[in-house]
């Protein structure tokens, strides 16, 4: 909203200083600023909130016995990540762009499912919250939209994205593009679903999920700046898609919002984000790389929520298969997600997190890489 008035009055009356509104780095750092700040303002507001009615975590059974000590923490502080990002995002983005407008509708789509997952469990003491089927529902029609958007109106979104709208880039290959033709869409679905309910399963340890979020968005900012500049984009071979900048504005409020959230979730968390926040947020980097055409980087982008759930697939199967073979079901790991076998170990819980951080980064360099290792 901001961005387009101060434009209407550089060009109406050209007003110095107001032409640097037309840059998308100054754009980036204003909303990465204003997420912070919107974070450190509204955070204790939604947290004592939280607390005078009683809205926190129940006691986990399926955590380590250490996290008893953790309920009643105030939970549903995804309210505080949403906030955040949504307003920087209106004030500072360009609201006729269609990238934006299909990355706001899956943040607020799935955060109004997480939310209302949370509502169930916390306020109306469902144990179980939302069913998971509708869950995936929710999930299914977010990918089912973005994808059909993309495949059957790409030029709604950006006319550069007509050439590429079935296709997605290969890493560590230059000029090479897969065309996945009609399969496109279900891809899409997949994707969106999968890393909704990878950050949610992250979400198990004090500024784990939303520290690796923030990771992982400032790397998604850097590959948005770079798809939607003519020359980056050329220098590196990779496609040019004109209107993808904005999404770096997108990203870069993402990494405020997270830092600010992380003021208050970091051990020992004074609130829990919740599904209210892991869902959108999952949504949030899984339509990002959709939308980047950067599908197959995924794998190293995301590669800690990759672990995660890769960690909790092979417990269940392993359990599973064992119990039918032998009668009686048996483990790889002490827990899983694979946060709690650490735990279990005797690690404390800081330290998990700072080196699941540095994993995390480690990530992101490699996925950086792969634009000029090719």
């Amino acid at each position: 909203m901001l961005y387009h008035l101060f434009t209407y009055l550089d060009k109406k009356f050209h007003i110095p200083g107001f032409g640097l509104f037309q840059y998308i780095t100054f754009r980036a750092g204003l909303a990465a600023v204003t997420a912070l700040v919107v974070a450190f303002w509204l955070g204790p507001k939604i947290i004592r909130q939280l607390r005078k009615h009683q809205i926190g975590e129940a006691a986990k059974v399926e955590a380590p016995r250490s996290h008893l000590s953790k309920a009643g923490t105030p939970t549903m502080g995804g309210l505080i990540v949403l906030a955040s990002l949504l307003i920087p995002a209106l004030l500072w983005t360009d609201l006729r762009n269609g990238y934006i407008l299909l990355i706001l509708f899956v943040t607020v789509v799935l955060g109004a499912v997480g939310f209302l997952d949370d509502y169930l469990k916390v306020v109306k003491k469902k144990p179980k919250g939302l069913i998971g089927r509708y869950k995936i529902v929710g999930q299914v029609v977010v990918g089912l939209v973005v994808g059909g958007v993309i495949y059957f109106h790409p030029q709604w979104i950006d006319a550069s994205l007509v050439a590429l709208k079935s296709k997605t880039t290969v890493p560590f290959v230059k000029h090479l593009e897969l065309d996945l033709g009609w399969f496109y869409i279900p891809l899409v679905i997949f994707i969106i679903t999968a890393l909704s309910n990878a950050v949610n399963l992250t979400d198990g340890l004090d500024g784990l999920a939303i520290g690796t979020v923030g990771i992982v968005a400032l790397t998604l900012a850097i590959i948005a700046y770079v798809s939607g500049h003519a020359e980056w984009s050329k220098y590196l071979t990779i496609p040019f898609l004109k209107g993808n900048g904005e999404l770096a504005i997108y990203c870069a409020a993402l990494v405020g919002a997270a830092l600010g959230f992380l003021w208050f979730n970091s051990y020992p968390a004074q609130v829990f984000m919740g599904d209210t926040g892991s869902l959108a947020l999952g949504g949030v980097i899984g339509a990002m790389c959709v939308l980047l055409k950067k599908e197959l980087l995924l794998p190293t982008l995301g590669g800690v929520f990759l672990m995660e759930t890769l960690s909790v697939i092979i417990q269940r199967t392993y359990f599973k298969y064992t119990k039918k073979k032998y009668g009686e079901g048996r483990r790889v790991f002490k827990m899983a997600p694979i946060h709690h076998h650490f735990e279990l170990l005797g690690w404390p819980e800081p330290k998990i997190v700072t080196r699941f951080y540095i994993i995390a980064i480690l990530f992101m360099i490699l996925s950086l890489a792969t634009f000029k290792v090719r």
